[in-house]
């Protein structure tokens, strides 16, 4: 069974997200191990805080993701620049990852400034939900919906139609 991990900054401060995540979490759980991190963002008291002081709070964050990615997993941050897939896209990378022998994947969803440059250069994938911008809450949950969404594929599950 593959391990995934979900590494996000920031806790689910609203109940209808948190019911959400908590309701894929549960769903998962039959596909795979399902590992969630949640790490503190780096405060930042100004508010409109110069491009170097983002840098330095996003390093910082940038830090503590690596130091909570599963040794093995195979590193995927989402961010904007990144690739989008599809469903059946993100199901073959699975398929493909569990088919090497080194299946476990860790995505990464960053602060409301993104991710530093050191998390994106040491993800193996770059993935992006989409060209517009959504809550970071909400893209945990859509996150979570797309992991269980390739499992059932993969799976022959009628979740998918």
């Amino acid at each position: 069974m593959q391990t995934v991990t979900v590494i996000a900054l920031g806790k689910l401060n609203a109940d209808y997200y948190a019911k959400a995540a908590t309701e894929y979490i549960k769903r998962l759980g039959a596909c795979c191990r399902l590992n969630m991190v949640e790490l503190a963002e780096e405060p930042i008291a100004e508010k409109n805080a110069s491009p170097a002081v983002i840098a330095r709070a996003l390093e910082k964050e940038g830090k503590a993701i690596l130091a909570a990615v599963p040794k093995g997993s195979c590193l995927v941050a989402l961010c904007i620049e990144g690739k989008q897939k599809t469903s059946e896209e993100l199901a073959a990378f699975f398929a493909e990852r569990a088919q090497s022998g080194a299946g476990d994947v860790a995505f990464v969803i960053g602060s409301s400034h993104g991710l530093s440059e050191s998390v994106k250069q040491a993800a193996a994938v770059r993935l992006s939900m989409s060209r517009m911008t959504f809550p970071h809450q909400l893209a945990r949950v859509m996150l979570l919906e797309q992991i269980y969404r390739a499992f059932s594929i993969n799976g022959g599950g009628k979740y998918h139609k």
